[in-house]
């Protein structure tokens, strides 16, 4: 009789992941080839994946009860050290592009927001599966409460990262706990007032900001450059060279790799920030409309064995569910808002495209939220299997 194959090989994921990882190290190794950078960052980000699967691996001994057990620590260490680096003198957190948003350690550096996300997807699973598990009469009532508990939990690490500042990473935490608010099954009439107060804001701070722009900065806290940015969105002819510079160039790069790319070693033009920021770009520019077309296609279909884990494993256990709703929205808005600010319809941030820009901070926490979503699937894989003897 042939041997059945374990749960905890997921061909699926397994499959994905490999392909992301390839495409990764053969775009950062195309960025190098610019002549801009005097590191070997493949080793490097090979070095971190190999470190990330280690990840993963460890989290298979965990199940998800365990999990859902720690969910708060993790939560905690993690903005207990945004707090930390907050705290920290320039010889430990020195300021890097106008951000205090790194640890700079002998041999390496960590950004603790990218670990942040991580915990907080695995603290507001765990918040709104036990309050959906505790509250069996919903009112309006319960679902304010719900909403006061995962605005809390959002806003402390926001406020923290802020603070350094990272207005990318800051609207990322809300993203993420806004689609696991809607999943909440909160009452629509709330989540219509909540969403339509948000846009009042998001209006109001832009309107201050392209008109009123030394009250932005005194009041609300927006520092020049990212007004700069703004305003380039808007309008990039009003502005200057110097402040269209990495759209312009990530662009051309884009545009200049046409329907099947330059191929390998062959990019010519030099962009800022290449191996990280502006990845798409060196993907366009090497493989063309094709080769950007199937990047995008990989990260639909992680997005969709995502959203349908999530709704197989929701019936048994609302924790794991959320786990992967929240991954995806992390995922989700990562891959929207990078691939956005290359292309000229997103200001440009600093957000990395998971899976494929270089750093090791950003490559070991996303390995820590696919760890997650596998224990979720090799669960699931399990349970069926139960159920169906």
């Amino acid at each position: 009789m042939q041997k059945k194959q374990s749960h905890f090989i997921q061909n699926d994921l397994i499959i994905l992941l490999t392909l992301l990882i390839c495409v990764s190290l053969v775009s950062i190794y195309n960025a190098q080839q610019l002549d801009q950078y005097s590191r070997n960052f493949v080793i490097l980000q090979l070095i971190w994946y190999i470190v990330g699967i280690g990840f993963v691996v460890g989290l298979q001994f965990l199940d998800l009860d365990q999990l859902y057990k720690v969910s708060f620590i993790v939560y905690g260490v993690t903005v207990f050290l945004l707090i930390v680096l907050w705290l920290s003198p320039e010889s430990i957190a020195r300021v890097v592009n106008g951000s205090k948003s790194w640890f700079h350690l002998p041999g390496f550096t960590l950004q603790p927001s990218e670990f942040t996300k991580i915990g907080l997807i695995m603290y507001l699973s765990a918040l709104i599966s036990k309050h959906k598990e505790k509250v069996k009469n919903v009112t309006v009532k319960t679902d304010l409460i719900l909403l006061g508990k995962i605005i809390v939990v959002t806003v402390i690490p926001f406020l923290f990262t802020q603070l350094q500042p990272d207005l990318g990473t800051s609207l990322v935490y809300f993203f993420i706990a806004g689609v696991m608010l809607v999943l909440s099954g909160i009452d629509w009439k709330i989540l219509g007032l909540l969403i339509g107060t948000i846009l009042v804001v998001a209006v109001g701070a832009v309107f201050f900001v392209l008109n009123f722009p030394q009250f932005s900065e005194d009041t609300l806290g927006i520092k020049p450059y990212q007004m700069d940015r703004i305003r380039t969105w808007f309008d990039p002819t009003q502005q200057t060279s110097d402040e269209t510079y990495q759209i312009d160039r990530s662009l051309q790069a884009l545009g200049s790799g046409q329907l099947n790319g330059k191929g390998l070693a062959s990019l010519q033009v030099k962009l800022p920030e290449a191996h990280t920021d502006f990845i798409f770009s060196v993907v366009g520019e090497s493989f063309g409309f094709i080769g950007s077309a199937v990047v995008i296609f990989l990260f639909f279909l992680l997005l969709y064995k995502l959203v349908t884990l999530g709704m197989k494993v929701y019936s048994y256990n609302a924790f794991g569910s959320y786990l992967c709703f929240g991954f995806m929205a992390l995922i989700l808005m990562h891959t929207f808002q990078n691939i956005g600010m290359t292309l000229g319809i997103m200001p440009i941030t600093g957000v990395p495209l998971l899976f494929i820009s270089y750093g090791g901070s950003s490559v070991m926490s996303t390995m820590l939220g696919f760890g997650l979503i596998y224990r979720v699937a090799v669960s699931y894989s399990v349970q069926s299997d139960y159920l169906f003897k």
